[in-house]
Formats: C-alpha cells, sequence, structure tokens
C-alpha cells in the first residue's frame, strides 16, 4: 500500500512496572512524563529511541481498552503500521478482511486522535493500521 510505513512497536506486558525497569536498565530511555498512569496503575509508555521506530508498553488492561479482539494467548507484540490518511486505514481493513485476514478491531476514532484498526498477521501477531494524529478527534481515556 503506497505511503505505508512501519513505524512502531508495541509490547503488552505483564507488569508494567518491572517491564520500565527492565528495559531501563538495559539502556531504553522511557521517561516518567512519558508514562500514562491512572488510579490502577502504569498502563502505556513511550521510550525515547531517537530512531525512526517507536518503542511503546501497553498493560494488558490497556490492550483490551484498544482492542476488542485482544487475547493474551496471541503475540504480545503489535506491530505499528502508519498510514497517509484516516480513510487510508478504513480501505486497507476492508481489503484485508475481505481477503481473508483475521481482524481483531475494526477501525474506529481512538481516544489519542487517530483512526485505528488492528489485524492479525499469518503467524498471530497483531498489526496497528493507524492514521496520523488528529487532535481535534481525540478524546478522554477509558477508564481502565
Amino acid at each position: 500500500m503506497a505511503g505505508a510505513r512501519f513505524h512502531q512497536i508495541n509490547l503488552i506486558v505483564r507488569d508494567m512496572h518491572e517491564s520500565l525497569d527492565f528495559y531501563r536498565r538495559v539502556g531504553i530511555d522511557f521517561p516518567e512524563d512519558d508514562v500514562w498512569r491512572t488510579d490502577s496503575g502504569a498502563h502505556h509508555a513511550n521510550a525515547t529511541t531517537g530512531g525512526d521506530v517507536d518503542l511503546e508498553l501497553d498493560s494488558r488492561r490497556m490492550a483490551k481498552a484498544y482492542n476488542d479482539g485482544f487475547a493474551a494467548e496471541r503475540g504480545r507484540v503489535m506491530i505499528g503500521v502508519a498510514l497517509e490518511s484516516r480513510g487510508a486505514v478504513d480501505a486497507l481493513w476492508h481489503e484485508l478482511v475481505s481477503d481473508g485476514v483475521q481482524g481483531l478491531q475494526p477501525p474506529y476514532d481512538a481516544f489519542w486522535g487517530a483512526r485505528l484498526a488492528i489485524v492479525e498477521d499469518p503467524d498471530g501477531n497483531p498489526v496497528s493500521l493507524s492514521s496520523p494524529v488528529d487532535p481535534a478527534r481525540r478524546s478522554p481515556p477509558p477508564e481502565i
């Protein structure tokens, strides 16, 4: 698909605190300002990688909040594909699903302002299809 670019890996983690400690020990910078917390704990973290591919950590509760098809027995790595537009997300989702690809999360407007859909690759790994963030489409995050 024209305009698609590999841009992100989300690791779905069992214990956010433990994972943050580990990745920080091996030298990956996860600034505290980039850790999203609620009353129930930390649920999302962005690494400062300085590269073209982002590394993010999500709690299982967070993964369930944005992916109706999340199942702990599937791959716990989310591969992110950036698409050029909201319409491109919808079009690629429909094309893939109509060709027999397993859809995990139909396209919708995610609370952070991107259009998001999730499909499964042939090995069971979730692959997110995401538009650029539109600040006007942001909404409050879910209670998790």
